[in-house]
Order: C-alpha cells, then structure tokens, then sequence
C-alpha cells in the first residue's frame, strides 16, 4: 500500500496508543499466573495479536469482555500446542521461547518477515546449560525446543538484546525452583529490563537487580499472582507525534505515564535538547513548532528512538550526532542503512561514522518516494518528514505501522494533514 502525505502543520490532539512493550509483556504473565488475569486498554497491533496467539497455542484462554479489556485465564504452561508463531515479534520471539521451554512437550517456534533472518544462535548456547532440547534452523528461525527448563546459575551476553533476559526472569520465575542468579555481560536497553522487574512485581514476584549485572531470584521470591493492570500509552509511537509538533505545528499527545519505565520516554530530553517548546503536565504533552538547533544523543538504550530521533535532525540547523548505530543491525530493517539511504531521497545528508548516525539538517526536503523496507517505524518517520516536503511524500509498503501503531495515518489525519492511500 502507498500512502501520499502532504505536507502541512499538524495541529491538534491525539492519544497515545497502548505500549506493545508492556502489552507483550502482561500477555506472558497472564499465562504463567495460575488464575485469571485481567488487562485493559489492551492493545491492537499485529505483534499484540501475536502475543494472544502464543499465549492461546501455549493453554491460556483469551476472551475480549468489553471494547479493548482481555480476560486471560491460565493454570500456567499445563496444555501447549505444538507448534507457537511469533509473527514479526523480536520480543515476543526472545520472550515466549524461555517460557515455552517450561513445558516438557517439543515445540516449534516460527515467525515471518525480517524476524526469520533475525539472529537466534544465543538458543543454541543458553538452552543446552538450562536442561532444554533445541534445534535452530542455522541459528535462524524455525526453532524446535523441547524442556521442560531448569534454572541455574548463568551466565548471558546482554549486548544484542535485553528481550531474552525478559523471557529467562519470567520462566525462572513461573519454574517454581528459581532459587538461583543470572549473570548478565553488557546488557544494552536497561529501561526495558527495569519495565520487566516493574511488572513481575505487580504480579508478586521480586527480583533482586544488582547494578544490571546479576539478578537473582529468593526463595521467597514468590509465585507469580493473577493481577488487573492497564496497559499505558507507548512513548515509541507518540515520539513521532511530539516531533511533529516540534517541527511543524501544535500538537498534544494524552495517555502517556511520565513516570513509565519506557526506554523511549528519553525522546524528551532530545526535544529539549534541539530547542523544542514543550508543556509537559501528568496527563498531556504538548510541543509547539520553534527554530530547532542540533543536538547531540545517545540511543543506545532506546534504539527504537532512531527512525524519530532522526527525523528531529533532519529539521535541526546544524550537524546532529546520534550514539548507537550498533544497535539498529538486527531491527525489521537495517535501520542505520535504510534511515540514511530514505533520508538521502529526501536531500539529507547522513553519515554513518563508527557508532554514531551524523545528520546535516535542512531547511526544507525534496518531494520524493520513500520506502519503509517494510519496518513500521521507518514509515512513520518518513511521514513526519513529508510534513517539510515542498508538496508531498509517496510511502511504499506504508502498512508496516500496522505491526506497532494500526491508527498511525488516522491520527496523523486528524491533527489536519492531507493522506491519500493508493492500495496498489
């Protein structure tokens, strides 16, 4: 599908929409608490279907009640399937995996589009010390594991990726024998290891976090309990609104906690970096168009912060400089690459210079035709940088936001900016 965004001031007010990182997440625990669970504003995207899909295939019971609640019912991992499917879900497949391990049936893992290139060698050295079968497709996808997981003193490599770590702290603790440490070398994305440890505790789990290197489980440590919780808003999906604001318009984004665990919450500091006009209150932000000026950052914990991060550049005067390119090798796109060759259409000039992305911010862009390479993110920053076109911006394959923010197009129609949709 194309989608033709004219460019244009974007005024007005949107809601945020529910954080994938913390839905995917209550979908786990819902599973592995013995009872029923229940999750409101709960979200919509393709990878939370995902997630209700795994959790289904892997014997929880998921009825929607009332517009966007969820009850899941669980007696824990007692009636797997054979077989789970991840669809696009990087999280949901270093997630669910460790937690399918609990079962002592064999069971196959799949996935789609980019997530079938992904690396997954790390199943192949972990599961082995962990009492689990396991069988990768050369490392990639499709995966078969066969458990059920038995937890011991390990030892991780945290640098590709804090989302394996998320799904080892939840079976550890479902195991009920986790009265042992996980040691983790160069964990990267901290913030989402401290929303994980956030949301064992609501569902009565404490674990102790010592400086990010080792986290152990007591035996006091405590089941994991059915709860009630309300999905928050996602700050990677608004970071792209309140850019826009800043670059273009008035905009208001509600629904978002300011106090969130949320890796993505640091767009803030960027935007005051660059100059933007902000009122940040507990229930809005709202961020007014001003002269932006470059600014200096470091993505390396938020690396979804990129594709936003990057089009807040291309409007800034000066030279900008983003720490972190490492991190963006395995996304659903080469996100370093793709984000300098789709801004390259544009007349923006992007280098890639060790771990840092370098961008020369410009007055005003060409109208040209993007493409998102299929990565959800990539298509909405390329939509926020239309708003600068000298008429308008063609996105190819623009239903990537589907995987992370459906309503993306809708919202940014409604703050006054002209889509058109070509569905060839």
């Amino acid at each position: 599908m194309k989608i033709i965004v004219h460019n244009g001031n974007p005024e007005g007010e949107v809601h945020a929409p529910p954080s994938k990182s913390a839905m995917q997440r209550a979908c786990a625990l819902a599973l592995l608490a013995k009872g029923k669970s229940v999750i409101r504003n709960a979200g919509t995207s393709n990878d939370d279907k995902a997630a209700l899909g795994v959790i289904r295939n892997l014997g929880a019971e998921v009825n929607f009640v009332r517009g966007n609640t969820v009850e899941i019912t669980s007696n824990g991992i007692k009636n797997a399937g054979e077989e789970i499917y991840c669809g696009e879900s990087g999280l949901g497949i270093r997630m669910f995996a460790p937690i399918a391990a609990l079962s002592n049936k064999e069971i196959r893992i799949t996935g789609s589009g980019s997530l079938r290139s992904r690396p997954m060698d790390f199943f192949d050295k972990i599961f082995p010390e962990l009492s689990v079968k396991v069988q990768t497709n050369n490392g990639k996808l499709p995966i078969t594991i066969k458990g059920p997981l038995q937890p011991k003193n390990i030892t991780i490599d945290g640098s590709l990726s804090s989302q394996f770590l998320t799904g080892l702290l939840m079976a550890y603790a479902a195991s009920g024998n986790a009265k042992c440490s996980i040691k983790v070398n160069e964990l990267k994305s901290k913030p989402y290891i401290d929303l994980t440890l956030e949301m064992l505790k609501m569902a009565g789990v404490d674990v102790e976090n010592e400086n990010y290197q080792y986290f152990r489980f007591k035996g006091n440590s405590g089941e994991i309990q059915p709860f009630q919780y309300a999905v928050e808003g996602d700050w990677s999906g608004a970071a792209f609104f309140l850019v826009a604001g800043a670059v273009k318009g008035n905009v208001t984004v509600r629904g978002l906690n300011i106090h969130s665990f949320q890796a993505d919450k640091a767009i803030l500091q960027s935007l005051k970096a660059a100059g933007a006009v902000m009122v940040v209150k507990e229930d809005f932000i709202s961020v007014s168009a001003s002269a932006l000026h470059a600014f200096e950052t470091d993505a390396t914990d938020c690396p979804d912060l990129f594709p936003p991060l990057a089009a807040l550049a291309a409007y800034s005067k000066g030279i900008s400089k983003i720490k972190g390119v490492s991190r963006l090798a395995h996304k659903e796109s080469h996100r370093g690459l793709t984000i300098q060759q789709e801004l390259g259409k544009l007349g923006v000039e992007v280098k890639l210079e060790g771990d840092e992305m370098i961008i020369k911010g410009e007055k005003s862009f060409h109208s040209s035709i993007v493409t998102s390479h299929n990565d959800h993110r990539i298509a909405m920053m390329a939509a926020v940088l239309a708003l600068g076109c000298k008429e308008s911006l063609t996105i190819e394959n623009a239903e990537a936001v589907n995987k992370s923010y459906p309503a993306f197009f809708e919202h940014l129609t409604r703050l006054g900016i002209r889509t058109d949709i070509n569905q060839k």
